[in-house]
């Protein structure tokens, strides 16, 4: 027999538990920049390790006015959200280069297959202006920018320092994105917050 104070604690309990949950399900609709619906959030709790039913995640959503944007009405969405931060533009806006391997640009986006969402980096050489590294995954992680950079790297033909231009996105900004390019070689350069133009040379290859 359950006595009244044991329900109590137990129903603290689940709004403690919901409350922390609400707080991921808000941080992946978030880092999807309102995309993901409940299935696909639900998805990604999974991936995460919680157990949870999708039918409390859609619960939850609709608690917390969360609200994605159905696969019918998607297509293809920018990931990044600009924000500021210290590193300058070494760019301005100039996308010409007279050697390869001096100035790259790169950028991520994601794509719908019909079935799943794939998130895409590239990385674009402004010599050439073809794609010298590139990686797809199913989650946006940082380690996925890092491994269209190292490809990127692979394909190098010069030695020297290497600009490599991107916008303000959380993967950019993140320490562990930053040290790859310090030790190897390349100069950080990012858009101004709020200026999609500062990238117009990864703009119009996703476009």
């Amino acid at each position: 027999m359950v006595t009244t104070t044991g329900a109590r604690e137990v129903l603290a309990k689940r709004a403690q538990e919901n409350a922390r949950l609400s707080r991921k399900i808000r941080q992946i609709h978030q880092d999807s920049e309102g995309v993901f619906v409940c299935p696909r959030i639900w998805e990604e709790l999974r991936y995460d390790g919680e157990s949870c039913a999708k039918h409390r995640v859609a619960r939850l959503m609709k608690a917390n006015d969360i609200v994605g944007i159905p696969a019918g009405r998607q297509w293809h969405k920018r990931t990044s959200t600009a924000r500021p931060d210290h590193i300058l533009n070494h760019l301005e806006r100039d996308f010409k280069a007279d050697k390869p391997d001096i100035k790259r640009v790169t950028d991520i986006t994601y794509i719908c297959t019909g079935e799943v969402w794939l998130y895409l980096a590239v990385v674009i050489d402004l010599y050439s202006h073809l794609v010298v590294g590139w990686s797809m995954s199913q989650r946006m992680e940082t380690q996925r920018v890092i491994q269209a950079v190292l490809m990127a790297l692979w394909q190098k033909q010069r030695e020297g320092t290497v600009i490599l231009h991107s916008d303000r996105g959380s993967q950019y900004t993140r320490g562990e994105y930053q040290r790859f390019l310090a030790d190897h070689n390349m100069v950080s350069s990012m858009s101004g917050v709020g200026s999609c133009d500062d990238n117009a040379a990864a703009e119009s290859f996703f476009g």
